[in-house]
């Protein structure tokens, strides 16, 4: 099952939720109030967005080699 990024329209709460895929066009109901009015936002994971390396990791470890 796919995990995908929504957020509500009604109070703005960004939330992740496993949808099947036979369930796809099914509504997203808000964890925080309630809503059916959501929206699937662009997953960051699906964009590539690039995250923390190695290299550039100098706060936590010394000369930055910590291998996160």
């Amino acid at each position: 099952m796919p995990l995908y990024e929504y957020e509500c329209e009604k109070c703005g709460e960004q939330f992740e939720e496993l949808v099947s895929r036979r369930n796809g066009g099914a509504e997203v109901t808000c964890p925080a109030c309630g809503s059916h009015k959501t929206r699937r936002l662009q997953s960051t994971f699906a964009l590539g967005k690039p995250g923390k390396t190695a290299s550039s990791c100098t706060t936590c470890c010394p000369g930055g080699t910590c291998g996160l």
